[in-house]
């Protein structure tokens, strides 16, 4: 009964420890801001993209198979990972010549 009760106890904390990293990108005049996002290789984490332009835009990635379209003027999320160490590019496919920039998991 013990242990019951102490392994009870500790299932929010181990809740809280499982949370990914937030990391903040931004959409600002069709580019991503910063182009360059380093990452810990081997955990989740959670990209918090604010689109600061009025029209919408896709975070688009192949290799990280990801694609989300965020709204102009709002915020969306999108988890990725766990990731091998490496270079993982997306873009916005709204603006591609523009907007895009890599995932670096170190």
């Amino acid at each position: 009964m013990k242990r019951l009760t102490f392994t009870l106890l500790c299932l929010p904390f181990a809740a809280l420890a499982a949370d990914p990293a937030e990391i903040p990108l931004a959409i600002k005049n069709h580019r991503f801001e910063p182009a360059e996002v380093h990452v810990p290789a081997g955990q989740k984490v959670k990209l918090v993209i604010h689109n600061q332009d009025s029209t919408p835009e896709e975070f688009e990635s192949h290799e990280l198979n990801r694609e989300k379209v965020i709204p102009g003027g709002a915020k969306s999320a999108v988890f990725i990972g766990p990731l091998q160490p490496g270079k993982y590019p997306f873009f916005g496919e709204f603006n591609e010549a523009t907007a895009r920039g890599v995932v670096i998991a170190e």
